[in-house]
């Protein structure tokens, strides 16, 4: 079994009456919730969250000697990672089936991307 990044994004447009209303936000989480039992039945679920948006988000990244942060996102972009699940599937098709199903719940594309190697790189190098 191998495990699987879907990722959801979100596009900042800046108008709010693409806003979904509260009664579709509820309906929406109903589906998530009822996906996310079945991906818990099935032994699918590793790990999944929601994340904030980018204005959230701190860069830290080594400058010569030096450790700086900045506020804001590291790419600037309209769309963003607005949440992910981390899931086990037994190959790319399985994967894509759950993708579709998340798709479904949020109205949204999502991203599948199989991970090269999950733990600590050490554990994932071949032996020498």
């Amino acid at each position: 079994m191998s495990q699987y990044l879907l990722s959801t994004y979100s596009v900042e447009s800046g108008d709010s009456s693409e806003m979904p209303s509260s009664e579709d936000m509820q309906q929406m989480m109903q589906r998530i919730i009822a996906l996310e039992a079945e991906m818990d039945e099935s032994g699918t679920f590793v790990f999944g969250g929601h994340l904030h948006g980018p204005d959230a988000a701190t860069v830290v990244s080594n400058n010569a000697a030096e450790v700086v942060m900045t506020d804001g996102p590291f790419a600037e972009s309209k769309e963003h990672i607005a949440g992910f699940y981390i899931i086990n599937a037994d190959d790319l098709d399985a994967a894509l089936a759950w993708a579709g199903k998340v798709s479904e719940c949020v109205n949204r594309p999502i991203e599948v991307q199989p991970f090269a190697g999950t733990g600590r790189l050490a554990d994932n190098m071949p032996d020498a």
